[in-house]
This record gives structure tokens, C-alpha cells and sequence, in this order.
């Protein structure tokens, strides 16, 4: 009895989870259909999954408009600068607050989470200001220091959690053989904490890649801004491109399901090791 009951569980979970994917995967099956799509056939009734009109024209026009190739290269530059800088000072924070004891160090890492704990609408206003003030607005530098302020909190957080979680005999074992502190950090730390800092860098990645609010503000022509932006200029006053914008999402989406897809074993383990602390 006690066992006809847990396979009834399992059951009901099982199709519970695979209810769950087909509501998640849904809206993704559905944009990369469209894609393929005429316009008239996007929103004909009642919907067709397959049209007859299918072609790859939306994925051709994209590849053939120089200001839309503009676009992927702008987000690529930035969100790979964005991950290098935000990874390199993490890297050095964070092993300060994980080996050091120093005053106001409490306070320091309160702001850090308070940070995290502020709403990005709520500093548009202040951030655009400040780009205005450095003679920054509309370059790579405004999104790039933008982004920077907002990723690095929770790579702080995370990586001084994977940090804890490494003995400190590691470093005191480099330097009793006389290595120095940036000799363990880089030798021994970083190459022990690659699933955190993948992690850590593919969350960053994904925050750049997607962002949308301050590419917006902080930039005024297309040779700056990203693929977000790209998609929303799709959208014109008397007709919207749907094919077209599906195409580029599909383009867009990309990059961070292949980075998934080849570092999810250092993703997951990253995101659970660094969670705990010794």
C-alpha cells in the first residue's frame, strides 16, 4: 500500500514538472515558429503552428541590415567587458572579505547587499546625470560602468561565499614556501573556485546581455546601442516587423543558451557550493 501511494507521488510529480517545462518552454517554441513566419501568418486564426509560407527571410533581413549587425557586436563588446572587469575586481573583493578582518567590514558588506536590495528604475535618473557630468553619455563606457554597479554586488556576495568555503591552509601553504598572497590567490583560489566564477560570469553575462532600461537612456544613436534596443526599434509607427523581431530574439537568445548549455555543470555547482559556508 505504502508503495502503490509513493509511486502515485511520483507520478503526480513527474507530470507536474513536465506541465511546468511546456509552460516555460512554450513561449520560446513559439517565438522561434513565428520567426519563420510571414507576417499575416503570425496572427491568423485560428494559429498555425507550421506555415506554408515558411521561409528564412526574417533571419536574411537581419543579417543584411549592417545596423542590426551593429547591434550584436555592441553587446558582445560590452557584456565581455562587463564579465572581465566585474570578474577581476570580484575576485580581489572578495578575497579581502573572505581572509581579512578589517574595520568596518560588517558595514561595507551591508552596503553591498543594500545595493542589491535598490531598484534600477530608481537610479535612471541619478546614473544618467552622473554619464552627462564624465562626458560619457552615448559611449561603451556609460553601459559598461553602469553594468559594473550593478553586477558586482551579487558577484561580491558569491564568490566571497565560495571563497569561505576554501580552507585558508591553502594560502598559508603557498606562503610558507614563500609565495606571496597574489601568488595563492591566482595559483591556488582562482583555479579551485572555476565552477563559482563561471557561474558568477555567466550571470554577469546574461545581466549585460539582457538589460534594457539603461541602454535606452544612457545612449542616443544606433552605432551604441544593443540587441534590446534593437528589438524595440523593430516596432514602427503604423506597422510592427513580428517576424523580424522574433528572428532577432531567437539571435539574441543565443549566446547565453550555448553559454548554459556547455558550463551548466560549473553553473549549477557554482550556484550551490557557493551557498555554503564552512
Amino acid at each position: 500500500m505504502i508503495g502503490k501511494k509513493k509511486l502515485h507521488v511520483k507520478i503526480l510529480i513527474i507530470i507536474g514538472l513536465i506541465c511546468g517545462a511546456i509552460w516555460a518552454a512554450f513561449p520560446v517554441i513559439w517565438m522561434v515558429l513565428n520567426s519563420f513566419k510571414p507576417n499575416k501568418d503570425i496572427f491568423a486564426w485560428p494559429p498555425m503552428i507550421f506555415s506554408p509560407n515558411g521561409s528564412l527571410d526574417a533571419y536574411a533581413a537581419v543579417f543584411q541590415n549592417p545596423e542590426q549587425i551593429r547591434f550584436f557586436i555592441n553587446s558582445y563588446v560590452i557584456a565581455a567587458c562587463v564579465v572581465i572587469l566585474t570578474l577581476v575586481v570580484a575576485i580581489f573583493a572578495s578575497y579581502g572579505f573572505s581572509r581579512f578582518n578589517f574595520p568596518g567590514k560588517g558595514i561595507i558588506n551591508t552596503i553591498i547587499i543594500s545595493v542589491q536590495a535598490i531598484p534600477p528604475v530608481v537610479l535612471v535618473i541619478p546614473y544618467l546625470s552622473l554619464v552627462v557630468s564624465l562626458k560619457l553619455y552615448n559611449t561603451y563606457g556609460a553601459l559598461i560602468l553602469t553594468y559594473l554597479v550593478l553586477t558586482l554586488p551579487y558577484a561580491i556576495l558569491m564568490i566571497t561565499g565560495y571563497f569561505n568555503t576554501l580552507p585558508k591552509d591553502l594560502d598559508e601553504a603557498i606562503m610558507i614556501d614563500g609565495g606571496s598572497r597574489m601568488r595563492a590567490l591566482w595559483q591556488v583560489l582562482v583555479p579551485v573556485s572555476i565552477p563559482g566564477l563561471v557561474s558568477v560570469g555567466m550571470y554577469t553575462f546574461m545581466q549585460a546581455w539582457n538589460e534594457y532600461l539603461f541602454a535606452l537612456t544612457l545612449t542616443q544613436t544606433n552605432d551604441k546601442r544593443t540587441v534590446p534596443i534593437g528589438i524595440n526599434l523593430l516596432m514602427g509607427q503604423h506597422s510592427y516587423e513580428w517576424n523580424q523581431m522574433m528572428a532577432i530574439s531567437v539571435l539574441g537568445s543565443l549566446p547565453v543558451f550555448i553559454l548554459f548549455l556547455f558550463f551548466q555543470k560549473y553553473f549549477l555547482a557554482g550556484m550551490t557550493a557557493g551557498a555554503v559556508k564552512n
